[in-house]
């Protein structure tokens, strides 16, 4: 496995693997539990938007996870809004914690008020998205045969990943956004072609939406898939 991209809310690797193994622990990203606001009472709404609008929006701001909550257990918030303006998910008070505070919700005129009472609870991305952690995509390396005429533009864009072999240049795509469209797209202007050689191995994003790390999103799903490998092999004796 060799580390490609790594910051707060995403992670890009590259690892010798197959695509039967990378989708399985994909699909398992919404298996993992995720507390999310699942009840909304709105007590009084005299924006422009629906209370069913207020409360979907609402609905789908990430809430910080919590490894200390537990299945069926709630957590409370509430919103208390009567200025002119936007009103931004950081009005949300309460038990749980917002990850961002500048998601617009709704806007008031002057004279207008919001109230409204929500309550947390735990979920699977699968039975909606709001409880989703987050995504895992994938894409198989390659490398990319064109002629060695192009090899100055593509180096300045792509510095130190160039391999030369006779009167072409090979370049690896291995990086966390495909090179395959900007070589392609050189050598489609020059009226050349591109050959595309696929390697051993999988280049593997995790972006997470804010509720636990993108690490941790990855390691949770492949605990999930072997305990439910567990299970079936256990029904199967």
């Amino acid at each position: 496995m060799n580390l490609i991209k790594k910051d707060q809310n995403k992670l890009c690797f590259s690892v010798n693997t197959n695509e039967s193994l990378a989708n399985a622990i994909r699909r398992h990203v919404n298996e993992i539990p995720m507390i999310a606001i699942d009840e909304v009472e709105i007590s009084r709404n005299d924006g422009p938007l629906y209370d069913e609008t207020v409360a979907h929006r609402i609905g789908l701001v990430p809430i910080k996870m919590e490894k200390s909550f537990k299945e069926n257990s709630e957590k409370k918030l509430k919103l208390r809004f009567k200025k002119q303006g936007l009103v931004y998910s950081e009005e949300l008070k309460g038990d749980a914690q917002v990850v961002y505070d500048k998601i617009p919700l709704t806007i008031l005129k002057e004279g207008q008020e919001l109230n409204l009472n929500a309550i947390v609870r735990l979920g699977k991305g699968k039975e909606h998205s709001k409880f989703s952690p987050g995504l895992m995509y994938y894409r198989n390396i390659c490398e990319i045969i064109l002629n060695k005429s192009f090899a100055n533009e593509i180096s300045k864009r792509f510095p130190n990943k160039i391999k030369e072999k006779g009167d072409k240049i090979i370049v690896e795509d291995n990086l966390d956004k495909p090179l395959i469209d900007f070589c392609e797209g050189i050598a489609i202007k020059n009226r050349q072609k591109a050959e595309l050689k696929d390697k051993e191995g999988l280049v593997i994003n995790i972006e997470s939406f804010g509720q636990t790390s993108p690490e941790n999103i990855f390691e949770k799903a492949i605990d999930i898939l072997k305990k439910n490998l567990s299970e079936v092999a256990k029904k199967l004796k």
